[in-house]
């Protein structure tokens, strides 16, 4: 795969609307996506296109182990709602005891160097099984949720999976968001009604206030450009290769 691939994808994909990106997913790379889920608000839109528009591309969640109770129900009225099974792939059990053994339970609190080796042992290393045998993975960044991810790109390459990413709501604002949710009745998750514009695990989450950016209650206690879970990124920067075209 050469980044010429990649930046002629994202020239092809750059006029599409987020339907658009998706059908050109399934039909240049037929059964070889997934579509990893968070649950999110932007995660909830793309599953309802895929269901919508009856996409064959399976629905994978990371349970950490550590996510909070309306996520579980999220998931349960997504499955029902939809008609579908959405995977969930664990984190090992080994690697998380051999961490709280030698940490603590709660070692994300003592440095990032924790922090980050708590996310990769619950979420970057079951996601890289939860990826394994597809071409690519389609997700719900967009350029206005942080500081972090302004240069997120409709297409390109995952150096840290060594594999395709698919944004289709790269350009859409949170308007875009919530105005598809309240038109399809997409099902979402509860604390969005209690100011959590981003919700990850229990612990590592908290509500924010309208003046704050969108990801400022995950890990609040750590600068903002080091607030990513290592998802998407790879050394403390983007994992994505491409040069944003569109």
């Amino acid at each position: 795969m050469s980044m010429s691939n990649i930046q002629d994808w994202q020239q092809e994909t750059a006029a599409l609307n987020a339907e658009g990106r998706l059908k050109w997913v399934a039909d240049r790379f037929p059964r070889q996506m997934v579509f990893a889920s968070s649950l999110g608000a932007e995660d909830q839109v793309i599953t309802d296109l895929i269901v919508r528009m009856r996409l064959n591309i399976p629905v994978v969640m990371l349970d950490t182990g550590r996510l909070f109770a309306e996520t579980y129900d999220l998931l349960e009225k997504t499955e029902a709602r939809y008609g579908i099974r959405v995977r969930v792939q664990f984190p090992d059990r080994h690697a998380v005891e051999s961490m709280v053994a030698s940490s603590g339970i709660n070692l994300f609190r003592q440095s990032v160097e924790k922090r980050k080796l708590c996310c990769r042992v619950r979420k970057i290393d079951p996601l890289r099984v939860a990826l394994s045998g597809f071409t690519g993975w389609i997700c719900g960044l967009r350029r206005d949720q942080s500081v972090t991810r302004s240069e997120v790109a409709t297409v390109d390459w995952d150096d840290a999976n060594q594999m395709i990413k698919i944004n289709p709501l790269a350009d859409w604002s949170e308007r875009q968001v919530w105005d598809y949710i309240t038109s399809h009745d997409v099902p979402y998750n509860e604390l969005h009604d209690r100011d959590f514009p981003s919700i990850g695990c229990a612990c590592c989450t908290r509500a924010t206030s309208r003046t704050e950016d969108v990801r400022a209650g995950r890990w609040w206690w750590e600068e903002p450009e080091q607030r990513e879970c290592g998802l998407h990124w790879v050394d403390g920067k983007p994992s994505t290769g491409g040069r944003r075209n569109a």
